[in-house]
């Protein structure tokens, strides 16, 4: 199974200026997580960013918030308790017409446009915020593909146990790597060496 960008949305948990000093290989984890998101932009998939605590933990690495539609303050620790899921599915649009028309049996509701039920996901802290926003992820029936190297903790240990309960759980492990060539498929797309650029 492969990642398509057509059904993909791109959540990044948490790069926040306070915290990103205090995150094991930091300046490598944010800047894949800024190619991710560059990568994602071109492609036209939605990227969305979540910040824990913004007033004490301050706001996302700049640059990786002005690539995000929107951003999600919150103070639960996933950022499903908080409304993410709305934003990554959003409700159905009543049935437009006359509501006599049809018996409300025949009705159809009408879809928002076609849904993007891939979630790739990455950010900080792997084994607080983004293990649990993840999980809550899989739990409401969204597909979920972890970034690797684009999330990080403050120790390793607390990182790779993360990644342990997420596969378990049904994530997908990839890489920023893994997703931008599947994302493209072939060479011959049209953002091929604009992205090739990104990863060398």
């Amino acid at each position: 199974m492969l990642l398509d960008a057509a059904e993909s949305q791109l959540v990044l948990v948490d790069y926040q200026e306070r915290l990103m000093p205090a995150i094991h290989e930091g300046p490598a984890v944010l800047a894949h997580a800024r190619r991710l998101a560059q990568i994602a932009k071109m492609l036209e998939v939605p990227v969305w960013g979540t910040e824990q605590n913004p007033s004490r933990l301050g706001a996302n690495d700049a640059a990786l918030r002005a690539l995000c539609r929107k951003t999600l303050p919150k103070m639960h620790f996933s950022a499903m308790e908080e409304g993410l899921g709305e934003w990554l599915r959003p409700p159905a649009k009543p049935p437009a017409g006359n509501a006599r028309s049809l018996p409300k049996h025949m009705q159809k509701t009408a879809q928002s446009g076609p849904e993007r039920a891939t979630i790739v996901i990455a950010g900080c802290e792997a084994h607080v915020c983004l293990l649990q926003t993840a999980l809550d992820l899989i739990e409401d029936e969204f597909d979920v593909w972890v970034v690797t190297d684009a999330c990080g903790s403050r120790t390793e240990r607390n990182r790779d146990a993360a990644y342990d309960r997420l596969a378990g759980a049904g994530a997908e492990l990839v890489t920023t790597e893994m997703v931008a060539f599947e994302w493209l498929r072939s060479c011959e797309h049209p953002a091929f060496k604009d992205m090739l650029a990104l990863v060398k």
